[in-house]
């Protein structure tokens, strides 16, 4: 087999989509539990008012996705200062010691298993070609797949959190006003499972441990925020 084939097999690797498939699954999950939990505790805090759980839940929806969006920029832009930082240093340090920066390129094959004699071959050669690539790739770790995209990260996280937190909001328009909250919970859990089994596939892991994992979290969430507007009702109402 040649190396078409190799080329043909990296194709199905999934580090490329880390970036995104993170912000999408936390956006997701953050829409279905948030938006879930608050319209519980409103419905449990204030039975038989569905015009305000709408509301409540429209409100939920848009601003968790402005939220989600700016904090994963912001988060994520942060992340891209610190690695253009360190390849500015790089560029600086290439420039005023370019021996010592060779030198230390030819110890990290070292210690990744080369021979001294091969080490110092690779890292003259890689020198040659290319020196700020070849330390940011093997000294820092950047590369273009792990590339911090701060956009990508945003729209991912918001359009995956508006698609999670409809799920529930779907459930608020129950026919039966005492099944509302039953409804919620239902469509919630159904979503869970769906981003549960749809991140384990992308991410190419088994489907069983992520999504168990997640519906219990969503779950718990749940619950919580049910009991504690459940405690509001009994208190101030």
């Amino acid at each position: 087999m040649g190396l078409e084939s190799v080329y043909q097999r990296n194709v199905h690797h999934r580090a490329h989509r880390a970036g995104w498939l993170r912000a999408a699954v936390l956006g997701a999950n953050d829409g279905l539990v948030s938006t879930a939990s608050l319209m519980i505790g409103v419905t449990a805090a204030n039975p038989g008012k569905d015009t305000f759980l709408i509301t409540a839940g429209v409100a939920a929806i848009v601003a968790g996705a402005m939220s989600m969006a700016v904090g994963e920029y912001v988060s994520v832009r942060s992340q891209n200062d610190v690695e253009e930082s360190d390849k500015q240093m790089e560029i600086d340090h290439l420039a005023v010691d370019p021996e010592g920066e060779l030198m230390e390129l030819a110890q990290i094959y070292i210690e990744r298993g080369l021979t001294p004699e091969l080490a110092q071959e690779v890292a003259r050669q890689m020198h040659a070609r290319d020196p700020l690539e070849a330390h940011l790739r093997d000294e820092l770790g950047q590369t273009p797949q792990n590339k911090a995209r701060p956009m990508q990260a945003a729209l991912a996280s918001a359009a995956s959190f508006t698609m999670g937190g409809l799920i529930p909001f779907a459930g608020a328009f129950a026919p039966t006003p005492g099944t509302i909250a039953l409804s919620i919970v239902g469509f919630t859990l159904a979503g869970l499972l769906v981003t549960g089994i749809l991140s384990a596939r992308t991410a190419g892991k088994d489907v069983f441990g992520p999504t168990v994992r997640v519906m219990l979290g969503g779950a718990f969430g749940m619950a919580v925020t049910a009991g504690i507007g459940r405690l509001l009702h009994i208190n101030l109402g």
